[in-house]
């Protein structure tokens, strides 16, 4: 009776021991705000001969993201964690006189290339409970401004439109920004709330998932020589 007792006064600390750390509590987290309605498209005239050579004059420097660039997550429940990446990604990032802020970034993620460290989990990922890849197969991702200076040591900080899901959020995050001779790479890593994009799956009642999911971009754009 004693043994009994003693395991039952010692459950509570086993299933702290065995709860699953939240890898979101160190990433920053990214401000997420209301994205600003889409402007009309204007009637102003098209630019012609002198006005469309004279855009590229300011030292603008459009270079397309390596099909190699990845966009990674992290989630986690009470009892464990799950990695995955989406495989294919697309877009590019526009340099202004040499430099990254002042530019621009856009990223097009194919939602089916999703894989994960279980690929039955693969499946439940892309249904309606999650990501819905059937009705929302798209998420992109728009930037409004690349700054220098960013939290915990990154060089910059970028705004942006995400939308995910179906949902259209402005984002702010930090990133790494490192621009060469020979190409131009970005990483960043923060969390976002998948709540704030409708993605509101709770999981099971005794393992329950986290809000925050961390996401992890590892992107990269040659540079044309010569």
């Amino acid at each position: 009776m004693s043994n009994l007792r003693f395991a039952i006064l010692a459950l509570p600390a086993l299933l702290t021991l065995s709860a699953c750390e939240d890898p979101a509590k160190d990433a920053p987290k990214a401000t997420v705000m209301t994205a600003a309605p889409t402007a009309k498209a204007t009637t102003a005239p098209m630019a012609t001969g002198a006005a469309m050579q004279a855009a590229p004059a300011g030292g603008a420097e459009a270079l397309t993201l390596d099909p190699a660039s990845t966009v990674g997550f992290v989630g986690s429940k009470v009892t464990g964690k799950h990695e995955g990446k989406f495989e294919k990604v697309s877009g590019s990032i526009s340099l202004a006189g040499g430099k990254a802020e002042g530019g621009k970034l856009e990223i097009d993620v194919d939602v089916a290339s999703l894989k994960s460290d279980q690929e039955k989990l693969d499946g439940h990922l892309k249904s309606p409970d999650f990501f819905d890849v059937a009705k929302f197969p798209k998420a992109t991702f728009t930037s409004t401004d690349i700054k220098l200076g960013g939290e915990k040591g990154a060089t910059h900080t970028i705004t942006g439109d995400l939308t995910l899901h179906g949902e259209k959020k402005t984002i702010s995050f930090p990133a790494t920004i490192t621009v060469g001779a020979d190409s131009v790479s970005g990483t960043a890593e923060f969390s976002i709330n998948r709540k704030d994009f409708k993605i509101v799956y709770p999981g099971k009642p005794d393992d329950l998932i986290r809000d925050e999911v961390v996401l992890k971009l590892a992107l990269k754009a040659p540079r044309k020589k010569g």
